[in-house]
């Protein structure tokens, strides 16, 4: 009869209208942290892809792929408790992240990612993402015999174990590649030049890289700081004219106290989504507050 009682004193809290088991609010926080955080990366990326990377060949649908696929199993993490969409998502995260690193160190498709602080609050979602739904998916059941909950208890110590270690492994890294990737490209050194593109003549830097003037800025004041200057990196001046480029020359001080070359009194900027010479992709873009136009030989 003792044994009885102890058996349904055991079973308390799990019933209807009871709290529930301690485990099974740390499953239900881990479930709502993972599917909050893929959404939240989801955003961020979405952010991203607005803003700037649906231009970029390639890596424009890659980004939108991303939000999709954020989105998706964020919503599917919250409406299931099953392992598998746990685990898919704690995968996913992790496979993003290693996007992400790998376009800091080598580039991908042609395009190497700069140092931005959306890029990083990214990849720090990302591996709480992956700790949250790595450890959703390795919890033993609730349920079975006692040999076999123990047996499941060790494997989930030994999962967890191995899951804050490729945590901490995954901070580690991505903290070293943020801090030795580099910060937003400026113009290459040298004479400014025209250059054809398509119909077009266009004003590029020495290097061939088109350049562009935005549409909220004035002839003393650059609109353009923060993340905009990190896919927009502004021309650092002051500039020379080479063969073709025949309008005014001239400077202006950023608020950082940097000096910013300026032609025919539009600052001038680069852009990120052009990973070669001869590319125009930001021109007619409307991002980060305003048009971006590519400067014309005529000004």
């Amino acid at each position: 009869m003792d044994g009885d009682l102890t058996l349904l004193a055991g079973r308390a809290g799990s019933g209807p209208g009871q709290r529930p088991a301690p485990r099974a609010r740390v499953r239900l926080a881990l479930r709502l942290a993972g599917g909050g955080l893929l959404i939240a990366t989801g955003a961020i990326h979405l952010d991203l892809y607005l803003t700037g990377y649906r231009s970029i060949p390639t890596i424009g649908w890659l980004f939108l792929l991303q939000v999709i696929a954020a989105f998706g199993l964020g919503v599917a993490v919250l409406a299931s408790a099953a392992r598998l969409a746990a685990a898919a998502g704690a995968v996913f995260s992790l496979a993003t992240l290693g996007g992400y690193l790998l376009s800091l160190w080598i580039g991908l498709f042609g395009f190497k990612e700069v140092r931005t602080t959306a890029g990083i609050a990214a990849g720090v979602v990302e591996v709480a993402a992956f700790a949250a739904l790595a450890g959703l998916a390795a919890m033993p059941a609730e349920r079975g015999r006692v040999s076999g909950r123990l047996l499941a208890r060790f494997r989930a110590g030994v999962a967890g174990a191995s899951i804050a270690a490729v945590t901490v492994v995954a901070l580690a890294v991505l903290g070293a590649s943020v801090a030795a990737a580099g910060r937003p490209a400026t113009t290459t050194p040298g004479a400014l030049k025209t250059v054809r593109i398509g119909a077009v003549t266009v004003l590029a830097d020495a290097a061939g890289r088109t350049l562009y003037w935005f549409a909220p800025d004035t002839a003393a004041k650059s609109a353009c700081y923060g993340s905009c200057a990190a896919y927009w990196p502004p021309v650092k001046g002051p500039a020379t004219a080479g063969p073709g480029v025949t309008g005014t020359l001239s400077t202006l001080t950023r608020s950082d106290g940097s000096v910013q070359a300026a032609y025919d009194g539009h600052p001038l900027y680069t852009y990120i989504g052009d990973s070669a010479p001869g590319q125009a992709n930001g021109n007619g873009l409307n991002l980060n507050g305003g048009l971006w136009h590519d400067v014309t030989a005529s000004g």
